[in-house]
């Protein structure tokens, strides 16, 4: 890949994103993961480091919020609503995660790394937003429209699911990674049933349980 000379520091990191990821199995998430990534990608490693603005260096936060970001770019390239909308919601989500995992192999190092950086109480408030961030952008290739609450339970729901998995990736030296996929099929079951119960719960007034209206009957039985 060539990386344009003519990309804002915020593309430049995006770019420089799943270089950095390599470099970052072996020279973890650290000012010299950038700077091979930048030698590598024939980026000024000045420049390089500037976009990843730290003082002394390159923050581990930025390189891995970059990453991510790449990840979802590539996502929204190769798994387009249209492409999507044909499918079972449950498709769509298992083909979007799934999409996640196979971009992450080969990286299982760097990613264990991130999880690890990621887990620091001083960076929780980050990796909730930029896991926030991927629900969200999974949601909406789904087709989710939801503006009142469900948007945000779903949201949560599927990071819980997406975090859930990802760590058990991590680690996961299955053939084919097996474990991991049947990992997510699991979980992506007990998110169909939970949505189907909260569905069953929400129901109009006329058609939901009451306690008022069985006490009600019980009272005047119908005759």
């Amino acid at each position: 890949m060539t990386i344009s000379l003519d990309l804002t520091l915020a593309e430049l990191r995006i770019a420089l994103a799943p270089a950095v990821a390599d470099a970052a199995v072996f020279d973890g998430w650290t000012p010299l993961a950038v700077a091979n990534a930048a030698e590598i990608e024939g980026v000024d490693p000045e420049v390089a480091k500037f976009a990843f603005k730290a003082d002394s260096g390159a923050s581990a936060m930025a390189m891995i919020a970059a990453w991510i970001a790449s990840i979802d770019r590539a996502m929204e390239a190769a798994l387009p609503a249209e492409t999507l909308a044909t499918l079972k919601i449950r498709e769509r989500i298992r083909r979007l995660v799934q999409f996640r995992l196979d971009a992450l192999a080969g990286q299982q190092e760097a990613l264990r790394r991130a999880l690890a950086i990621m887990a620091l109480p001083h960076n929780a408030a980050q990796a909730l937003r930029l896991g926030w961030s991927s629900a969200d952008a999974m949601w909406r290739l789904a087709g989710d429209t939801a503006t009142d609450y469900n948007h945000y339970t779903k949201r949560m729901t599927l990071g819980a699911l997406y975090a859930s998995t990802l760590a058990v990736f991590a680690y996961d030296e299955s053939e084919g990674f097996a474990e991991s996929k049947a990992f997510l099929d699991r979980r992506i079951d007990n998110v169909m049933q939970f949505e189907k119960v909260k569905a069953q719960l929400l129901r109009p007034d006329a058609e939901r349980f009451s306690p008022a209206r069985l006490l009600g009957r019980l009272r005047y039985p119908a005759r």
